[in-house]
């Protein structure tokens, strides 16, 4: 297991750990409680790598930090980056999660569908509360966007990081909200 923290200027500071085979297992989007935790897990006995933002000054300390901490670590910075292409591992999912997971993929930067809408891009329109439930229990957030996934009355909700980060992601991405 590899963890890889990461400094997102006033986002605070996010992780993302990665198994043995370099895939993405679980993402901690940045906040400021993660910023004044200050201890990473230990993994092996040893710190994990740490990487910040370009532009900040810091370096990275380890030099096999993957490629996706450092196009989450530019998202964060403002660039349009996509995720569409990193791998993972989908195993863990039923027929229903694995079609929400790559529908919800597909959904561009800067756009935002409704629950219904991505029930429907997934090939199955009477499905939009496993749409809910697959973004309740998203383990990597960015990779799969659930953040552009909008109630159809409104802006809906994003688990303990509450509405408001939500939108924050949202404007980031310039989505018309």
């Amino acid at each position: 297991m590899q963890v890889v923290r990461y400094a997102a200027g006033d986002w605070g500071v996010g992780e993302l750990w990665f198994d043995a085979d370099g895939l993405p297992v679980w993402h901690e989007l940045p906040t400021r409680a993660l910023e004044l935790s200050k201890a990473a897990p230990q993994v092996g006995g040893t710190a994990p790598p740490t990487i910040t933002l370009p532009g900040s000054g810091a370096r990275v300390r380890n030099g096999s930090v993957p490629v996706v901490a450092r196009r989450i670590a530019a998202y964060f910075e403002g660039e349009r980056v996509a995720f569409e292409d990193i791998a993972v591992d989908l195993e863990w999912c039923t027929s229903l999660q694995r079609a929400i997971a790559e529908a919800l993929r597909a959904v561009p930067y800067g756009e935002t569908v409704t629950y219904g809408e991505l029930a429907a891009l997934a090939g199955r329109p009477q499905a939009p509360r496993a749409g809910g439930a697959f973004c309740s229990q998203n383990r990597l957030p960015l990779i799969f966007p659930c953040h552009r996934v909008v109630a159809a009355g409104g802006i809906g909700g994003y688990g303990s990081l509450g509405v408001d980060y939500k939108r924050r992601l949202l404007e980031l991405e310039g989505a018309a909200l």
